[in-house]
C-alpha cells in the first residue's frame, strides 16, 4: 500500500555518546541501506520536558545531527529533518487528541515513570501527557511501515496502533465505500478477484490470519490498481473501513551494550560517557582510569572479568582471541589492568576516527549542513501535506 518506511528521531540532546552510536545509530546506518528511512530531531519534544530552558535547543540540534552523519547516516539515502519545520505535525497531533481517551495516554507506563525520575521538574502539564501522541503523529505522519525502538518504547508503538485504528474507524467513511470496493474487485481481472474474495472470506469468517497475509501479497502484486483503489480493497479485505493512517511495527532494537566508565549505563547525567567525538587523549584518560576488579588490589591479585567494566567493553570491541587473552591474563594475573585496557583504548580510538573525518566537512562548513536539514524538511513536508490532505478530508475539513 505504501512504501515500507522506517521512522525515527531523537530528542535534540546535543553532541551523542557512544552508547547513542551503539544503541541507535549503528541500527540506522545498517536500516537506510534497507529501507526508506526518515530520522527526525524531536525539538517539540525536547520541550516536553525542558520547556524553561529552549535556548540551549538549536545549538543541541546542530551538534546532534553532525553526529547523525558522523555515524554514517547518509543524507542520499535518508531524509534528515525538524519536526518544528513540518508543522504539519503539530496539526495531526492537534486532530488526533479530538478523538483520543484520556485514559491512554495515562496508563502509557513511561508517563509516570519520567514523572518519578525528573521529579525536580514541574511535568503537571498536557504537553507531558500528550507527548506519546505527539510521537504517534509523528509516525503516522509517514505511513511507518517500522519503527526502530527498545523494549521500554514498544508500549509507545502499540499506542500508535490504536490511535490509527481508531481513527480510521471514525473516520474511514466513504459514501459508497462498499460499491466502490466491488468495482475495485474487477479490476484485479476474474482469476485474482475470485482468490480475493475467497481470502476475504476465510480471513473475515475463520479468523485465517494467513489469508490476510496472502490478501495483502496479492494487493500488493497488482500493478493496475490505483491508490485509492488499493486502500479501499486493503479495508475491505479485513472487513473495515477505507485504512487512512497505517498501523505501523516495532522494530526491536537490541539493547545497548555500551557501559559508561564506571560500569553503569552510560548517560550525560551520570558523568560517566565518552562522547562521539572526544578529544583522543580524554578518552585514553577516561579508560586507562576506568574502575576494575576491586579484588585486583595489586598487579599480581586475580581477578575475575565479570566483575570488570572493562570487560563489558572488550564485549563491545574486542574480537574473540583478545577477549580470551583478557579473561586468561585476568584470572591469572598475568596482564595489568592497564595492558587489559590497552586494546579497547586502540578500539575506541579506532572507530573514533571515522567519525572525526565524516564530521570534518559539517565542522568546517555549516552551510552544508543546514543545506542537507532544509532539504530533508521540504521532502518530509510533501510528504506531510500529502498525508494531511487525506486527514481533513476524511475528517470533513476540506472546504475548497
Amino acid at each position: 500500500m505504501y512504501p515500507e518506511r522506517v521512522v525515527s528521531g531523537m530528542r535534540p540532546t546535543g553532541a551523542l555518546h557512544l552508547g547513542h552510536y551503539h544503541g541507535a545509530l549503528k541500527n540506522w546506518v545498517r536500516l537506510q541501506s534497507e529501507y526508506p528511512c526518515l530520522f527526525f530531531v524531536a525539538d517539540w519534544h525536547a520541550l516536553t520536558t525542558h520547556y524553561d530552558s529552549p535556548e540551549v535547543i538549536e545549538e543541541n540540534i546542530w551538534d546532534m545531527v553532525i553526529d547523525w552523519l558522523a555515524a554514517g547516516i547518509d543524507p542520499q539515502q535518508s531524509v534528515l529533518f525538524i519536526q518544528s519545520r513540518v508543522p504539519e505535525h503539530a496539526e495531526l497531533f492537534l486532530l488526533l487528541s479530538m478523538c483520543t481517551p484520556l485514559g491512554w495516554l495515562e496508563r502509557v507506563p513511561t508517563y509516570k515513570d519520567q514523572q518519578e525520575k525528573l521529579s525536580e521538574r514541574d511535568l503537571s502539564t498536557y504537553g507531558f501527557l500528550g507527548y506519546p501522541l505527539l510521537q504517534a503523529a509523528d509516525i503516522l505522519m509517514y505511513r511507518a511501515a517500522w519503527v526502530p525502538v527498545g523494549e521500554d518504547q514498544v508500549p509507545h508503538i502499540e499506542l500508535t496502533r490504536e490511535v490509527a485504528r481508531r481513527f480510521n474507524h471514525l473516520f474511514g467513511r466513504e459514501v459508497g465505500f462498499e460499491e466502490k470496493a466491488r468495482e475495485a474487485v474487477k479490476k484485479l481481472g476474474s482469476k485474482r478477484a475470485k482468490l480475493y474474495l475467497e481470502l476475504r472470506t476465510r480471513f473475515q469468517e475463520q479468523g485465517d490470519e494467513q489469508a490476510v497475509q496472502r490478501g495483502h501479497d496479492l494487493l500488493d502484486d497488482s500493478q493496475n490498481l490505483g491508490l485509492a483503489d488499493r486502500e479501499r480493497l486493503f479495508g475491505y479485505l479485513e472487513g473495515s473501513r477505507k485504512l487512512i493512517l497505517s498501523e505501523p511495527q516495532a522494530l526491536l532494537t537490541e539493547a545497548s551494550r555500551m557501559p559508561g566508565i564506571d560500569g553503569q549505563k552510560m548517560s550525560k547525567s551520570y558523568g560517566n560517557a565518552i562522547a562521539m567525538r572526544e578529544d583522543p587523549a580524554v578518552v585514553t584518560k577516561k579508560i586507562r582510569t576506568m574502575p576494575t576488579d576491586p579484588a585486583r588490589v595489586r598487579r599480581t591479585d586475580p581477578g575475575e572479568p565479570e566483575r570488570c567494566p572493562v570487560w563489558q567493553l572488550h564485549q563491545v570491541y574486542s574480537g574473540e582471541d583478545t577477549r580470551q587473552w583478557a579473561q586468561a591474563g585476568c584470572r591469572s594475573a598475568g596482564i595489568g589492568c592497564l595492558e587489559c585496557k590497552q586494546p579497547v583504548i586502540d578500539a575506541v580510538l579506532a572507530e573514533q576516527q571515522g567519525f572525526l573525518e565524516r564530521a570534518q566537512p559539517y565542522l568546517d562548513d555549516r552551510t552544508l549542513l543546514r543545506n542537507i536539514v532544509a532539504d530533508g524538511c521540504d521532502q518530509a513536508r510533501k510528504m506531510a501535506q500529502e498525508t494531511m490532505r487525506e486527514v481533513r478530508e476524511a475528517i470533513g475539513l476540506a472546504y475548497d
